[in-house]
Parts: C-alpha cells; sequence; structure tokens
C-alpha cells in the first residue's frame, strides 16, 4: 500500500499540471490518496454501528425509518467478518432521559418526551427514553436483536447524536489502538454524519458504507455523501470493504 508521502508527488503533479477549472482531476487524485490511506489494516480498524434501535426501525415506532430494513442483512455480513478477524465491533444508542433534558428532546425531538395520549411522529411518544419510565416495545432504546450485540461487546450510549460527546467512545478506540472505522447505521443525515465528523475531527480514518446507512430522507442521504467524500471520508460499498477484509 503506498504511503501518503509516496502518493504526495502524484497529487502535487496533478495540480500543477492541471488548470486551475479542471476540478475534476485534482477531485480524482485527491481520491486516490483518501483510499489509499484510509484502507482497511488489521489490528488497527473497527466498526461502528449507529443507532440501530426498536425505536428508529420498528414498524409503529414514532421515529421509524423504513429504510433500515434494507441496510440490516448488510450491517449483519459487516459484523460477522469483523468478529470473523477479531476487529472491535462497537454499537451506539441514542437515548433520551427526563433527567437530562437537552435540547434533542424539546424541540428538536419530540417523540422522545414521556408519552402522554396518542403516541406518533410529532407526538411525545417516550422514543428510546430511559429511565424509569423507559419507552418499550416498538419505541425500545435497545438495539434490535437481528444485530444483537455480544456480551462483550461494547454499546455507547449518547444523548447527543455525536457519539463521541460525552462518552467514552474515543478512549475505546485508542485504548485499543484503532485508526480505521468503518460507519454504518440510522440516520446517514444526523447521528452518522454528526459522529462521522467527530471521528474525522479526532483524526480517525472513516470509511462510510454507502449502502450500510439508511434516512428517511433520499436527498439527504444522498447529500451527506457528497459533503463526506471530499473532506471527510473514504464512501465504499459493504461488498468492497468485504474484500479488503479477506487479505488482511
Amino acid at each position: 500500500m503506498a504511503s501518503e508521502a509516496e502518493l504526495a508527488p502524484y497529487l502535487r503533479l496533478v495540480t500543477l499540471s492541471s488548470p486551475m477549472s479542471d476540478h475534476n482531476a485534482i477531485l480524482e487524485a485527491k481520491l486516490k490518496v483518501i483510499d489509499e490511506t484510509h484502507r482497511c489494516v488489521a489490528g488497527k480498524t473497527a466498526l461502528i454501528v449507529i443507532d440501530m434501535q426498536h425505536g428508529f426501525i420498528d414498524e409503529g415506532a414514532s421515529l421509524e425509518v423504513a429504510a433500515a430494513q434494507h441496510i440490516i442483512p448488510i450491517i449483519s455480513g459487516l459484523i460477522d467478518a469483523c468478529r470473523s478477524k477479531g476487529a472491535p465491533v462497537i454499537f451506539t444508542e441514542f437515548v433520551y432521559a427526563d433527567n437530562v433534558p437537552c435540547l434533542r428532546g424539546d424541540p428538536f425531538g419530540i417523540e422522545h418526551l414521556p408519552s402522554e395520549s396518542s403516541p406518533g411522529f410529532g407526538s411525545k411518544s417516550s422514543n428510546c427514553l430511559i429511565g424509569h419510565n423507559a419507552g418499550t416495545g416498538v419505541e425500545s432504546a435497545e438495539t434490535i436483536e437481528e444485530l444483537k450485540p455480544r456480551p462483550e461487546e461494547l454499546i455507547i450510549r449518547g444523548h447527543t447524536y455525536d457519539k463521541f460527546y460525552g462518552t467514552p467512545l474515543d478512549l475505546a478506540l485508542r485504548s485499543q489502538g484503532i485508526t480505521h472505522l468503518l460507519m454504518t447505521g440510522i440516520t446517514t443525515d444526523v447521528c452518522v454524519n454528526s459522529t462521522l465528523i467527530a471521528a474525522t475531527q479526532r483524526n480517525y480514518r472513516v470509511t462510510a458504507i454507502t449502502d450500510g446507512c439508511a434516512s428517511p430522507w433520499p436527498e439527504l442521504h444522498e447529500a451527506c455523501f457528497k459533503i463526506w467524500q471530499p473532506k471527510f471520508a473514504r464512501l465504499k460499498t459493504a461488498a468492497e470493504v468485504l474484500e479488503e477484509f479477506e487479505v488482511l
């Protein structure tokens, strides 16, 4: 695998030899560098599964993301591959609590507030609520059974969209020597986006699994990829990453 230093002259050559208007050639060279430097590395790569919870996936949940059903088998395959290679699999869960009454509830996520009469989108529904009055059933904060974490696997519960903020996620990764992250989950434009950018700001090399993320808003889902690719993360399908795992 070529190092950044080895690829730098190529990037500089394209930049100097191309007119300023030739942004496509410059971007193509840049993406080649990103692809090389963000490839999975044995012993240094971890999979992050973001917020694949009943409250966001189950049919009838107040914040159901119907598109998430399609990514469950894709994420499951990545989990199996990481476990077989001894790569850490870390799960995150968004939670809300009465005694942490942050803005993620009122006004930005009214569904997370304790249910009163008619739960549903736009209403108080106890969605992913924890504590003495925790949401249950389709509003539960637990990770779905299809992707159930093993007893030894880390579950990060966060009260904000960014799962690094106020959690031991960064400490857990650095303690294990992790430098490369594979990122999956929901929603692409909210919790995945917030956590992905937080990871790159901490100098992790992130690969976003394009067919392993979902959002209720297709246009925002695609917009995130356009934002991430040139500045924040490598974009790969699950199949492409599984090919990399075969040679680790």
